[in-house]
Order: C-alpha cells, then sequence, then structure tokens
C-alpha cells in the first residue's frame, strides 16, 4: 500500500445521518459497555463480568466510551459516500477489485452482480475492503480515490484495532488466560486479512425484495475473530436469538455494534459465541435510503494457529480435550481465505441452508437462515 500521505485532500460533501425509524420493531436486548473505565482500577476485570453473559448467549453487545469523536466517524462516512458516488466505470476497474477465486477480500465489490436465492433479482450490496496499512500490503487493492485520504483512513485503521485489543482483553480476562493471550494474535503490523470496510446496501423495490423474503444479506457468521459496526441508524440489521427468534439490533448513540467472528468462537471451543445475522429490508420509512455503513473487521494473523486455547475455565467446562493440543493446526490466512472463496465465488448466492464449511478439524454452518 502506498506510503504517501496527503496534507490537503480534496473537498467532499457531507455525508447526512439518516433519522431513526418510527415503527416498533422488535429490536434485542443488546449489552451496552462503557470503556471509558478500561484503565480505572479494576476497570477491564468489571467490564469483563459485565460482558460476559453477552459474548456467551448471544455474542453482540455495543460498546460506548471508544475514544472516537462523531466528527471522525462522520468523516469516514463522507470519504465512503463519496467513493461510492463514483461510476461504476472508475471505482470498478479490475484492478481494484476483490479477487474471490483466490479468496481475497481486499479492493471493491460492486453491486447487481450476482443472482440472489436461485431467482432473477441481483445482490444490492457494494463495498470496498481496505488493509491494513503495513508494508506487506503495499500491493494489495488501495483505489487512487481513497488514497487521497490515505492519512485519515490508516490513523482510523489503527484505532480501530486499539480498541479492539481492549475488547480482546475482556475476552482473554473472561476465559482465564494472560490478558494479552488474544491481543498478541492480532498485533497491527502482523499480516492478516483485517480491513476496513466501506459498504452500502442500494434500495430495491418493495416488489423486488418480496421475491427474496426481503433479504439483503443473507444469514452469516462472520469470518474471522471480531466485527466492529459503527452504529447507524437505519434499521435492518437482525440476529438469531439463541431460542431461534429474528431480532431488531437497535442503534446506539456514539457506540460500536460489535460481534463475535468464527475464529474466536473455534478459539474458545464455543464459549464466546459467534452469532448468525442478517440484513433484511429496513422499515417502511427508511426502505428508500442507501444504507452507508463503517466497519473494522478483525482476523487471526495469517500464521496463527486458531485451535481451543488453553482456558482453565474451558478445560473445567469439559469444552476442551485433553490431547486437544496435538491437533493438526489450522492457521489464520488458511481459514479465511478459504471461506471467503466458499461464501463469495459464485455467480449465483443459492440458497445454502444446511451446508457445512470446514478446514481441517474446523466446522461451522455455511448458511443457517
Amino acid at each position: 500500500m502506498p506510503s504517501a500521505t496527503y496534507l490537503d485532500p480534496p473537498a467532499i460533501p457531507k455525508w447526512k445521518r439518516p433519522g431513526k425509524t418510527a415503527d416498533k420493531l422488535d429490536w434485542a436486548d443488546i449489552k451496552v459497555i462503557d470503556l471509558s473505565t478500561f484503565d480505572e482500577p479494576g476497570g477491564k476485570q468489571k467490564l469483563a463480568e459485565e460482558l460476559r453473559d453477552a459474548v456467551h448467549l448471544t455474542g453482540f453487545f455495543s460498546v460506548t466510551g471508544t475514544g472516537f469523536t462523531q466528527e471522525e466517524v462522520d468523516r469516514q462516512y463522507d470519504i465512503g459516500q463519496a467513493y461510492f458516488d463514483l461510476p461504476l466505470e472508475e471505482k470498478g476497474d479490475a484492478k481494484y477489485r476483490c479477487d474471490f477465486a483466490q479468496g481475497n477480500y481486499f479492493g471493491y465489490r460492486a453491486a447487481n452482480e450476482k443472482k440472489i436465492m436461485g431467482t432473477d433479482i441481483l445482490d444490492n450490496v457494494e463495498s470496498v475492503n481496505i488493509p491494513k496499512f503495513i508494508p506487506t500490503n503495499e500491493k494489495e487493492p488501495f483505489h487512487p480515490f481513497l488514497r487521497q485520504f490515505h492519512a485519515e483512513i490508516e490513523d482510523f485503521s489503527r484505532r480501530s484495532l486499539e480498541l479492539a485489543s481492549k475488547i480482546f482483553t475482556l475476552f482473554s480476562i473472561i476465559l482465564e488466560l494472560p490478558e494479552d493471550y488474544f491481543s498478541k494474535q492480532h498485533a497491527y503490523e502482523d499480516q492478516s486479512e483485517d480491513h476496513l470496510r466501506y459498504m452500502i446496501y442500494r434500495p430495491r423495490s418493495a416488489e423486488d425484495d418480496a421475491k427474496v423474503q426481503d433479504t439483503w444479506s443473507r444469514a452469516h457468521t462472520d469470518f474471522g475473530s471480531l466485527t466492529l459496526l459503527w452504529s447507524q441508524n437505519v434499521a435492518g440489521l437482525q440476529l438469531k436469538t439463541p431460542a431461534g427468534e429474528w431480532k431488531h439490533v437497535p442503534p446506539v448513540d456514539n457506540g460500536i455494534i460489535c460481534n463475535v467472528g468464527d475464529t474466536l468462537d473455534f478459539w474458545s471451543a464455543g464459549y464466546l459465541k459467534s452469532t448468525i445475522h442478517r440484513v433484511q429490508r429496513p422499515p417502511e420509512d427508511q426502505a428508500h435510503i442507501h444504507r452507508l455503513g463503517l466497519f473494522y473487521f478483525v482476523r487471526p494473523g495469517n500464521d496463527v494457529d486458531i485451535k481451543p486455547a488453553p482456558s482453565p475455565l474451558l478445560k473445567r467446562l469439559g469444552r476442551v480435550a485433553e490431547n486437544q493440543e496435538d491437533a493438526k493446526p489450522v492457521r489464520g490466512l488458511e481459514y479465511v481465505r478459504e471461506r471467503v472463496k466458499n461464501y463469495h465465488n459464485h455467480n449465483d448466492y443459492a440458497d445454502m441452508k444446511g451446508k457445512k464449511f470446514k478446514v481441517g478439524n474446523l466446522e461451522i454452518e455455511d448458511e443457517a437462515a
């Protein structure tokens, strides 16, 4: 990735945050954790106890006190919106696209190019994934338009992983591991599949949405360790509860919605829950909005083994077998690349309900709607 910085990026329009829906939706009860107390005496331990049930039962929670100002967050939305407003022939140049055949998720993914659910209705999500700003990523796709904002995107990217590292510390405490057990598996300077993402859902007609059961993103778990989603007001994100019910994930003012991904589920032998979630057509007062999102996806280091951790808690619960250390290793890059290829390298996103995805001794249900 180019090392040049730009002191005077071009002026771009301000993104306007949509208002919240007036509809009475069935909202999930999401734990909100205030990280501003993290560095207080005993603060990490108290936060870990607050978080325990949330990550064990639903895998979803929200954090406030993140250190990001609303102005900084909105600036990232400005950049994402300006990029998506570019003509397709400019942003969709082949050399800046994701190479799904290789399981490479860095770069641009266009909307309206893949059929979904065995119908003629096209996928309506558009995204661009920006890898970490480290020397080994210098040749990965980074569009010239985005390169103009290199310095502020890099700063946001690095601080995102710093925030995630605090959350990893809480997970380590919950599992009675050394506090840095998970954070050291996700060092910024280590090569990994981490990426900052701008993503937008393009509205469809009610008639077209009805043909695909109002699906904007099919039910799935996230491939990596932890997902950070800066809260925005357009409803549609839903999680599947332990009872099998779909509930809307509520927006949290000045907060970040977080969810555990597959690799942390594997590391914790299922104690930290990688929860099935999806995106559905928003309520009618928001269904016309181009739903812009800002994410940071945390992946394990490429060479990190993601077999279950040597947690005293997991051993007491009987979740970790005595011979687990002898299992053949599955590395971070191997798992994530195969998972991306399996999920995205299709011309038609047909229903995959009940199918399993497996690498080594790690297995997860690929489609669970």
